[in-house]
């Protein structure tokens, strides 16, 4: 294994020096705006030389891919902007596809060729996702979707979306909806950038309005898109999660180097690095199993973690921390983004409620 680890040590930095070399630590959640085009230039040369969808069956081993992310942080090389296709859909669509859909799409996902993004949040269902209004109608051998996606990460640079809609009339809850593969530029297909109070705009509302996808672009049968929709939630906090860890050490260790010697400060960064060694703990037993409730522990812990880092950041900035001038530092940011981090992929409260019902066997 650590010949493995030195092999992706080498090549990351044999590669991430020319015009790549500017993009370290550039990207990520709150700053997807940042170096786009090179960035995407930047995940296709990944592409070229085999180090994309590791984790696809016939990628590389569960010890191999968390090598590989957790060097590939160290290194601090650019967040990766082919997240949705790679992390999300390209698993659903391993396990779930058809052989024409997986001929179809994995080639392009593989070699960041079509770029995704995820249409399942809506203005009246959240993270409450069975209550989707968003519906789909067959029509002359096409799905007809009309509806409103909102928080949809990235839509304005996507080339399709997996859309949750219903498509059984009169259904309610969990039952007649349908996981489509819709492609984004098409007339009836809108999207507007909202604006956060980091003043970036990777977050979207997406109109539908008419738009079509052809009838095979089903993910399982339809009515059954409850099901494929929850195990990609499941594949959004694997093993990647280990190597988003190596990153929040390096903000931890950045504050604790200046936090002075304040024994209150020291105690709560002491507290944090506690959490942060845990959350890993987890993560790696966790490593390997099928997608299932245990993954809401894991975002239920970082993101409220991120958050109390963000919160923390603050008291160890002092007043510092209320000057804005040009733009925000990264402490700031981190402040203000990681509130959105305990409400997008399934608020708080939702992943209690699972954590209850499903791993507790808690009453609903």
């Amino acid at each position: 294994m650590e010949s493995f680890r030195r092999e992706v040590r080498e090549w990351l930095s044999a590669n991430l020096v020319g015009e790549f070399a500017g993009l370290r630590g550039l990207g990520g959640p709150g700053r997807e705006h940042e170096a786009f085009e090179l960035r995407l230039k930047w995940d296709r040369h990944l592409a070229a030389h085999g180090w994309t969808c590791l984790g696809w069956p016939g990628g590389r081993s569960i010890e191999e891919q968390v090598a590989f992310h957790e060097e590939y942080a160290r290194a601090g090389a650019p967040a990766r902007v082919n997240v949705v296709g790679e992390g999300l859909l390209g698993p659903t669509l391993c396990e779930f596809g058809t052989p024409e859909q997986r001929q179809r799409f994995l080639p392009k996902i593989r070699a960041v060729e079509e770029l995704w993004c995820q249409g399942y949040s809506e203005p009246g269902a959240g993270s409450d996702l069975a209550a989707v209004s968003t519906r789909a109608v067959l029509d002359d051998g096409e799905w007809v979707i009309t509806g409103q996606k909102i928080w949809t990460s990235l839509a304005h640079v996507a080339d399709w979306c997996f859309v949750l809609a219903r498509t059984t009339p009169g259904s309610s809850r969990h039952a007649g909806l349908s996981y489509l593969l819709v492609p984004m530029h098409q007339d009836g297909v809108t999207v507007r950038p909202i604006r956060q109070l980091t003043g970036t705009s990777e977050f979207n509302e997406v109109f539908f309005d008419g738009a079509r996808t052809a009838a095979a672009n089903v993910v399982g049968e339809p009515g059954d898109g409850w099901r494929i929709a929850m195990a990609t939630l499941g594949y959004e906090r694997g093993v990647a999660m280990l190597g988003h860890q190596v990153g929040f050490q390096a903000q931890l260790d950045g504050l604790i180097a200046m936090a002075g010697d304040d024994p209150v400060l020291r105690d709560r960064l002491t507290r944090s690095w506690i959490e942060l060694h845990v959350m890993r703990s987890h993560a790696l037993r966790t490593l390997g199993e099928e997608p299932g409730p245990e993954a809401s522990v894991t975002k239920l812990f970082w993101s409220g973690w991120h958050r109390r880092l963000g919160e923390l950041a603050m008291e160890v900035l002092g007043p510092e921390s209320m000057v804005y001038e040009e733009e925000m530092n990264e402490w700031q940011r981190l402040f203000l983004f990681s509130r959105a981090e305990t409400i997008y992929g399934g608020s708080d409260e939702i992943q209690r409620g699972i954590i209850a019902h499903r791993i507790l066997g808690l009453p609903k």
